[in-house]
């Protein structure tokens, strides 16, 4: 299916460093013990409350960022992660690629990760995480049918078998993941109407879920508890889902001003950026920055409500702080080139080319890194490459059509066989019916 056919049902998704790093760092330990080579699989945000998580085939994991916001432990999430890389590894996916392709539900599967990062201004006025520090993507491919996310049920036993394997290896309680099938399993007394998708698409009859609490409560790891550092983090990014995704009095409920802990503060200053502008804003983000400066999110977050407040010269020096913390990163690289160029200051495209071009070597699927790479060549006289960074947005749009007139136009112009005149061949020899293979 072509990346240009997207279907009525879409799958919007979402990018955030903070985020995808704790998932990372949750999923490392299972990967590694699961037999899984390092960087084969990409954990993908979706921009949905939803308790929902699947995999679509082996290089791909999907995790609503529901999950993360009524899971309370980060157990609770592992376990989930642990359970879907239990599907991954027994290639439990084999039958439901060809599901997909009989049901024609996956669009643009190969270009899904990285789309839409540091969408800046997202986060006003709308529902959606906002861009970048916790950037919503636009929609894209259409994943969301219940059918195709219905594992057989030995599959299902299968993989929480695998799962208790996994976490036993990495010496890690199996609680949290009783605590989630447990809501499943009760939750298949009821309607699937109202149910989870997760729910729905990983049935957990209470006989299973008995069995598999009786095995998991005979670890000796059962009764440990999360390292107080990793709660911290999973606290710090429940807070931040919600102040991005929530209006402000659901943020001020959940987090009202007598809560003077960290994750609080950062929740209420997220939710005043939002809605407050950065006269209000910026001094709670200060307080946090002042109470962990060596957090490169909270500067990163300061970045971001300048940029978003129409003052992105200054956002440069957040930005510059946060990837100074946290070298490399593609996020972060992003922003500041973003940063850089809506400056307008001529002193700043070369550095704003070099970062965006690194960036988007590292993560080749942000639309909003070669739309800003797009525009920092065309201020310094290149068109054809800013035709080219054009083009390639497109794909990762999955608007191949545009793409390939950009790729065209661009193609004139440079000289032939080069590295960027290849990249423009690329664009144009593209087929639809390649979507899926």
């Amino acid at each position: 299916m072509a990346p240009a056919q997207a279907q009525s049902r879409k799958l919007p998704l979402v990018r955030d460093a903070e985020t995808e790093n704790l998932l990372r760092e949750y999923a490392k330990p299972i990967f590694r013990v699961a037999g899984l080579p390092q960087g084969q699989v990409d954990i993908i945000l979706v921009n949905d409350k939803s308790f929902n998580a699947f995999v679509p085939d082996s290089r791909r994991m999907f995790i609503n960022i529901g999950v993360l916001m009524e899971a309370k432990t980060p157990s609770e999430v592992i376990g989930v992660i642990a359970h879907e890389t239990g599907h991954i590894a027994g290639n439990h996916l084999v039958r439901m690629r060809q599901a997909a392709a009989n049901a024609e539900i996956i669009s643009v599967i190969g270009m899904i990760l990285g789309v839409g990062a540091a969408a800046a201004g997202a986060s006003t006025g709308n529902s959606n995480v906002a861009g970048g520090g916790a950037a919503a993507a636009m929609s894209s491919g259409a994943l969301g049918q219940r059918t195709f996310l219905a594992y057989r049920r030995s599959e299902e036993s299968a993989a929480d078998q695998a799962a208790l394997r996994y976490l036993e290896r990495t010496q890690q309680s199996a609680k949290g993941m009783l605590t989630t099938f447990e809501r499943i399993a009760d939750q298949s007394l009821f309607a699937a109407r109202h149910a989870d998708p997760y729910a729905i698409s990983h049935p957990m009859p209470r006989q299973r879920f008995n069995a598999l609490k009786e095995k998991a409560e005979n670890s000796r790891y059962f009764n440990k508890q999360d390292p107080e550092h990793l709660q911290f983090k999973h606290d710090m990014v429940r807070a931040k889902l919600l102040a991005f995704t929530s209006h402000r009095n659901t943020v001020y409920r959940q987090y009202p001003r007598k809560d003077k802990t960290l994750p609080a503060q950062y929740a209420r200053a997220i939710a005043s950026m939002r809605a407050d502008g950065l006269n209000k804003s910026i001094p709670q983000i200060d307080a946090l920055i002042r109470q962990m400066p060596q957090n490169p999110y909270f500067h990163e977050l300061k970045g971001q409500a300048l940029l978003e407040g129409g003052r992105p010269e200054q956002a440069v020096a957040p930005f510059r702080k946060a990837l100074s913390m946290f070298p490399g990163n593609p996020h972060f690289e992003i922003w500041l080139g973003f940063a850089m160029v809506a400056s307008e200051r001529k002193d700043y495209l070369p550095e704003a080319r070099r970062l965006l071009t690194a960036a988007l070597q590292k993560d080749p699927y942000s639309p909003v890194g070669y739309q800003q790479l797009a525009i920092a060549h065309a201020r310094s006289g290149s068109p054809a490459m800013a035709d080219l960074a054009t083009a390639r947005g497109l794909m990762a749009r999955g608007d191949v059509r545009a793409a390939q007139r950009y790729a065209a136009r661009a193609q004139k112009q440079l000289k032939t066989g080069s590295p960027s005149w290849q990249q423009a061949d690329d664009i144009l020899s593209y087929k639809v019916d390649r979507a899926l293979r």
